[in-house]
C-alpha cells in the first residue's frame, strides 16, 4: 500500500474486511475493531473514518465529508495515512 499514489489512493473505495467488525462497546465507552483473534480499541477520528468504509464512498468523498461534518480543513493526510494503515494490517480492502 505504501508504494499507491495519493491519487490512486483517494479513487479507493474501502470497506470493512469480511474478519472484522466494527462496534460500539458501551463498557469502554468506545468503538472496537473486532476480529477473531481479539479485538483493537479505536480512537474517535479511526471510528469516524472506519464506519465511512462503506465500500461505496471513496477515500476521497470520506474526506470531504469528515471535513463538512467537523468544520475542519485540514483531515486530508491525517485520513490519507489511516487508510493506508488501515489497508495495511488488513482492517480494510
Amino acid at each position: 500500500m505504501n508504494s499507491v499514489s495519493v491519487q490512486r489512493l483517494l479513487e479507493l473505495k474501502p470497506a470493512l474486511s469480511s474478519l472484522y467488525r466494527l462496534q460500539y462497546e458501551a463498557v469502554q465507552q468506545s468503538w472496537v475493531l473486532l476480529y477473531p483473534e481479539g479485538m483493537v480499541r479505536l480512537n474517535g477520528p479511526a471510528s469516524e473514518i472506519l464506519c465511512c468504509c462503506d465500500g461505496q464512498r471513496s477515500v476521497k468523498q470520506v474526506i470531504r465529508e469528515l471535513q463538512e461534518r467537523f468544520d475542519k480543513s485540514d483531515l486530508h493526510d491525517d485520513i490519507c495515512n489511516f487508510v493506508r494503515h488501515a489497508y495495511e494490517r488488513g482492517w480494510i480492502s
